[in-house]
């Protein structure tokens, strides 16, 4: 068991992490079990490498996220966490950042620190948004495009309960692997390395050129639309001003920054190119990720954590004499109430979203 020393971790969308017993969550990632637990200091792994004569798959796409065995022969797994969580960027200086630039994300970010964008395997992360979900065992590595191109992968993926998106994965699985270059997927990532200087330098309009044609060529692929193509560009192929856009960001965009009137009144697709495009330009090259802690802080399962719930219990206690006359009558009050801090472990379905705190608060109070 090992341990890395970080104060929170968030997780945001990847399907195939699930949760085990207590706050344990388990996950297949280049051959070997991952377990992950998090106390109010260290995020705990445990790993496990079955023993088989089977390559680690994926091969693929692994370029886009594989963290490189030591050469020794050690253990590369805390390498591999502190990549795959992307626990390099400084969180504080990032919100920080960003609160400068944008006074609703300073009033509503400080409540959900901790929020990171995930280094996925393309591959993975490409097949996991077109399906939406992948509620499946966990204890399996991510197959390549390769072997889901035989004739019978889409009914096979329709008795898994895949439905009309089998089609999707096994016609997307054939053109990666049939009709692209190798490598192909791992071309499209950003071959840049974070920035810690967080520059004012405006981007081009639509982002740079290298998400641009990232976003256009994923669009050729079955089942892939906007949406689809900006998550598979922020989460798996690392172009951190994609700014995916649902339905809920559209309401996050129609009630603080003024969208949904004059010729933005629905979500078409130039109303789509937009809002990302006024993200990118009120937040940067890493819009993406600021867009995805305003989507965290705005789901009402997390938004529920800002409610302050008090119960107030009134009890009279009297003071008696020997003789069962009264010689004093008391009110305690007992008032109990959560915080927006209390401890909270939420799980969104498949979506990924694992939020976790610390802290807890209680107040009592006695009034004669």
């Amino acid at each position: 068991m090992g341990n890395l020393r970080i104060s929170e971790w968030r997780k945001l969308p990847s399907f195939r992490w699930k949760k085990l017993r207590g706050d344990e969550w388990v996950c297949v990632l280049q051959g070997r079990i991952l377990c992950l637990k998090q106390d109010s200091s260290h995020l705990h792994y445990q790993t496990i490498r079955p023993n088989n004569a089977y390559p680690i798959t994926p091969p693929s796409s692994a370029a886009a996220s594989k963290v490189g065995t030591p050469s020794d022969g050690g253990d590369d797994t805390e390498s591999l966490l502190r990549h795959y969580l992307n626990l390099t960027p400084d969180l504080t200086a990032l919100y920080e950042y960003w609160s400068s630039l944008d006074s609703n994300f300073k009033r509503r970010a400080p409540k959900f620190t901790g929020v990171r964008i995930l280094k996925q395997d393309a591959w993975e992360a490409l097949v996991g948004f077109i399906c939406s979900h992948i509620d499946e065992q966990p204890f399996h590595d991510f197959p390549p495009p390769d072997a889901l191109t035989g004739p019978g992968v889409e009914s096979h993926l329709r008795e898994l309960g895949f439905g009309y998106r089998a089609g999707y994965i096994a016609k997307t699985a054939k053109i990666v692997a049939n009709e692209r270059p190798a490598g192909w997927l791992h071309n499209l990532c950003n071959p840049a390395v974070f920035d810690a200087s967080l520059d004012d330098k405006a981007l081009p309009e639509g982002g740079r050129e290298g998400y641009r044609k990232a976003h256009e060529e994923l669009l050729q692929l079955q089942g892939v639309g906007p949406k689809v193509a900006d998550c598979v560009c922020l989460m798996g192929l690392g172009w951190g001003e994609s700014v995916p856009v649902d339905t809920h960001v559209w309401q996050i965009a129609q009630r603080d920054y003024k969208f949904g009137k004059g010729k933005h009144k629905s979500l078409t697709k130039a109303t789509y190119d937009a809002v990302g495009n006024h993200f990118r330009s009120l937040w940067g090259k890493e819009a993406g990720w600021a867009h995805s802690v305003l989507f965290a802080a705005d789901l009402k399962t997390f938004s529920e954590r800002l409610t302050k719930k008090i119960e107030v219990d009134f009890k009279e206690v009297e003071i008696k004499q020997e003789d069962g006359s009264v010689l004093e009558s008391k009110i305690a009050v007992k008032r109990e109430y959560t915080l927006d801090d209390v401890k909270e472990e939420v799980d969104e379905g498949k979506a990924g979203i694992l939020i976790e705190s610390s802290r807890t608060q209680r107040a009592k109070r006695r009034r004669i």
